[in-house]
């Protein structure tokens, strides 16, 4: 897939509140309890648009849907990764111990320990891995902050490179220059505003419609390029990319080529092979919807959802009571499936 040219009116604003698309419907039995409002582009095989819903073309955080181009961009500046530990660079892993043992796998490779790490110390994120976590007594570390496998890479782009591992949070630092004008060059759109992350490492924003556009580039790349490096990577070992019942691996294993990460805040990114891609943000931050609005926005580029038993389970999530399924979180009108061409 050729690379797309920048939206044309892409702002430098941030979104209105108000002007956000109501992307969930929350009942409870037979009412309508709530909304989760968002913005969501789908793109087709040539980069057009056949959904729009909300301000696609203002800036957002992507969060931790930026890790896979922040790790071609490591590739670029020298990092030697491949497998399941290059899909570990990209992941918001759970914190199994397949995780925590590829994390100092990267770290080894560069001559380096976990002492290393800069990252947020944070408990495991994943549901089995953080109550086995505790009960061993422990806190919250570095090496099992979910961002840690992509920390790693980057101090090991900078042995590759040269560049100094004591300051690689530092956005003016090579390593953070260089993974910005990754960025940029993948979404083909300037990046307007930098922030802190939830790990410490400096965070790019960009457009919804740009990040589809990076997974595109991504997801379609040509073979032995770094793009496709990364692509292959997750592809082969997405329960390195999230982690076990986690649902951005069971997508990647429900849809051969996928190449699919979820962020922090409600935002949700997916491309195929064909160059179709999906980008997402729930404008609460809430991650109960965003599964929801993912496989809702994946028939629009052609997913047979509802015949694929991993996925059909991601259509709706739960809504409790007294503990039971009372209700359901489901998509709202505006990702209404439009009617196949006969």
């Amino acid at each position: 897939m050729p690379p797309a040219a920048a939206p044309e009116e892409a702002s430098d604003e941030a979104p209105d509140a108000y002007s956000y698309a109501v992307l969930a419907e929350v009942w409870r039995g037979d009412f309508l309890e709530s909304v989760h409002h968002g913005s969501v582009v789908c793109l087709d095989a040539d980069g057009k648009a056949v959904l729009t819903a909300g301000p696609v073309d203002a800036p957002m955080y992507p969060r931790s849907s930026n890790k896979p181009l922040q790790t071609v961009g490591m590739l670029r500046a020298g990092l030697d990764l491949d497998g399941e530990l290059l899909a570990l660079a990209c992941a918001s892993h759970s914190g199994e111990s397949f995780h925590l043992d590829g994390v100092r796998r990267i770290l080894a490779g560069a001559g380096l320990t976990e002492d290393a790490l800069q990252c947020t110390a944070a408990l495991p994120i994943g549901a089995a891995s953080q109550p086995a976590h505790l009960a061993a007594g422990l806190g919250p570390t570095r090496i099992t902050m979910n961002c840690s496998g992509k920390h790693a890479a980057m101090l090991a782009t900078c042995v590759a490179a040269g560049w100094p591992v004591e300051t690689y949070l530092d956005p003016n630092h090579p390593l953070q220059l260089a993974l910005r004008a990754t960025l940029e060059d993948l979404a083909g759109e300037k990046s307007t505003s930098v922030g802190v992350d939830g790990c410490g490492a400096p965070l790019f924003a960009l457009t919804l419609r740009g990040l589809a556009r990076a997974f595109a580039r991504i997801a379609t790349a040509a073979e032995g390029s770094h793009e496709e490096r990364v692509a292959s990577a997750m592809n082969a070992h997405p329960e390195y990319v999230g982690g076990t019942g986690r649902d951005v691996t069971t997508l990647m294993r429900a849809i051969p080529g996928a190449v699919a990460k979820d962020g922090a805040e409600g935002v949700y990114a997916l491309a195929l092979p064909d160059g179709s891609a999906i980008a997402l943000k729930i404008a609460d931050g809430s991650q109960r919807p965003r599964p929801v609005v993912m496989t809702a926005a994946l028939r629009h580029i052609g997913i047979a959802v509802d015949t694929t038993p991993q996925l059909a389970a991601l259509t709706t999530a739960p809504v409790l009571g007294h503990g039971e399924p009372v209700g359901a979180v489901r998509p709202s009108a505006a990702l209404a499936h439009p009617t196949p061409a006969t």
